[in-house]
């Protein structure tokens, strides 16, 4: 192929590095140079990948559990007839699911035993429509024990676990709140029978949700009806945009809130998490990609004469300063490249490589009492590492520009002076 003769001497240099003590040395560092940039590019894409897979399993199995957005009384009470609100809430298009609920935190109790819990009251025929867990519990048959005025309750594994509660067993729920009594406001306590458990897979809700009939549950925290309308979109991703709408098309009287906002904690530390790391990992990359100004420096002053040479010839200080920014580009795509693939086989195959070492090691990373997930989730994006790749090859492209501005200004008489 009949390319520029600045990229074919520039691709020259890049290979050339053997002959001489002194060219093997600008050689190794330039290798160096190369295996920084595709170690930092690895680095970043596996780190981001297991960030994202974190993020997609926790909300994965968070949006098991809990619905999408949730629509509630503004006033604070219950909603005897929440129908008109939930058929309202569908005629957005994103909308494809609701369902009633009461919701209230109180004391499950087990002889000595007494644990903080969410209770939640739902309707066994509309909750499967709204969450991946009410489906899958419908279709175990757990759901269909939860029958209004008998009293039954269903537990999260963990909590029933820590209870050391079995199906069948009683427990007790001490409502929030008390009763006036002749003997002043006492707790309200009411009997549950155990009738089964789940396991959502996140640790925080198999720890401290309990689900109830909904009838039971208005009775047992005295409300009139359900006190909000739990809704499921088409894109979970869409949930901030659609509860907007809701909200303006519902009115004040309404309060919406979708899943990013119940878990606003939890949301925000990830996004602050992933943009702190990229940040971090983006500068050894850039430590690593500036290590190329080192090499084209001596390169530059071992090339002096070829430099002369050219310059004799009719090569102009664009072209000389374009030979060198070709080898230094040339060394950051190959880095980039490395980087890429390496990274991407690590990610890809994190599932394989993370229990290998465990059992080599007779380690456990995640052990599934501390976090949220037991194992090691990795989900590469598009999103991120087409970015690391065009952030690499611009710091490379950067490290070439003074090296090789200053390749253009050697002087012709000067360099073959000594010659």
């Amino acid at each position: 192929m009949n390319w520029p003769y600045e990229l074919q001497i520039g691709w020259r240099y890049t290979r050339a590095g053997r002959g001489g003590r002194r060219n093997r040395f600008i050689s190794f560092i330039s290798g160096v140079s190369v295996l920084g940039i595709a170690l930092g590019v690895a680095a970043l894409i596996i780190v981001l990948s297991v960030m994202n897979g974190f993020q997609k399993e926790v909300r994965d199995r968070m949006l098991s559990v809990i619905s999408h957005v949730e629509l509630i009384d503004a006033r604070g009470g219950g909603m005897p007839d929440w129908q008109p609100l939930a058929t309202k809430a569908r005629e957005n298009k994103a909308v494809i699911g609701s369902a009633p609920f009461v919701a209230s935190q109180a004391l499950v109790a087990r002889g000595e035993e007494m644990k903080g819990t969410m209770v939640r009251g739902i309707d066994p025929a509309y909750e499967l429509s709204v969450t991946p867990l009410a489906a899958q519990l419908t279709k175990e048959g757990v759901l269909t024990r939860l029958k209004p005025g008998e009293w039954g309750i269903v537990l999260g594994a963990e909590l029933a676990r820590s209870l050391g509660v079995f199906d069948g067993d009683k427990i007790t729920i001490a409502a929030p709140g008390g009763q006036v009594t002749p003997a002043g406001v006492q707790p309200r306590f009411r009997t549950f029978t155990l009738v089964g458990t789940f396991r959502s897979g996140h640790y925080e809700y198999d720890n401290g949700l309990a689900l109830i009939h909904i009838q039971d549950a208005a009775r047992l925290f005295r409300v009139e009806g359900a006190t909000g309308v739990q809704v499921k979109l088409k894109d979970v991703h869409e949930a901030r945009n659609v509860a907007r709408e809701l909200a303006l098309s519902l009115g004040p009287e309404v309060i919406v809130r979708d899943w990013t906002r119940t878990n606003a904690n939890w949301f925000d530390a990830v996004q602050i998490e992933k943009r702190l790391m990229s940040i971090i990992l983006t500068l050894i990359v850039a430590v690593a990609a500036f290590n190329l100004v080192s090499t084209l420096v001596m390169t530059v002053t071992d090339k002096q004469a070829d430099i002369a040479i050219l310059r004799t010839l009719g090569a102009s200080p664009r072209s000389i300063m374009g030979i060198f920014m070709v080898q230094g580009a040339a060394s950051g795509v190959i880095g980039t490249l490395a980087g890429v693939l390496l990274g991407l086989g690590v990610a890809f195959n994190l599932d394989v490589i993370v229990p290998a070492i465990e059992q080599l090691l007779n380690v456990s990373f995640l052990p599934g009492s501390i976090y949220l997930i037991s194992h090691m989730p990795s989900d590469p994006q598009q999103g991120d590492i087409i970015p690391i790749a065009l952030s690499s090859l611009a710091l490379a492209f950067l490290a070439t520009l003074y090296p090789s501005w200053r390749a253009s200004r050697v002087q012709p008489a000067e360099a073959l002076r000594y010659e």
